[in-house]
């Protein structure tokens, strides 16, 4: 049994990754032998990831406020408490906060054989963040 403290700071999102106000805290660090990663991920309004991948595929779990995700070719969907999203193996995909709430999400996923979890991508346009939700 290994216990983890909670003795690390919140992050910043990276400039390169996220469009807005965005803050990251670790939940779990990929260690050996285990490859599945958790981060808890913080979105003010507006504020989203630019598109990515994982190439195990990626789960996220909404528990605060109101969402938006859209994989690549989709509509955009709105995701609220308790909605999990899974996102399949090398999915282009965002997600982040509606525009005029607070979103917060545990996104959990595995790194594969090479050590890598995610490849980012472009930055979302306001034209698709701005689409009519599907639902």
């Amino acid at each position: 049994m290994i216990i983890a403290r909670s003795n690390e700071d919140t992050l910043k999102g990276p400039d390169n990754w996220f469009t807005g106000d965005v803050y990251v805290d670790m939940v779990k660090a990929t260690q050996a032998p285990s490859r599945i990663g958790a981060v808890v991920v913080h979105f003010a309004p507006g504020a989203r990831t630019f598109w990515h991948t994982h190439p195990v595929g990626q789960t996220i779990f909404v528990t605060e406020g109101v969402g938006l995700c859209q994989r690549e070719g989709g509509p955009v969907e709105i995701i609220r408490p308790g909605d999990s999203v899974y996102f399949e193996p090398s999915e282009n995909h965002w997600h982040g906060a509606a525009p005029n709430r607070f979103m917060v999400h545990v996104g959990m996923q595995e790194t594969d054989d090479t050590g890598t979890q995610v490849t980012w991508g472009d930055p979302v346009s306001e034209e698709d963040y701005t689409a009519t939700p599907a639902s």
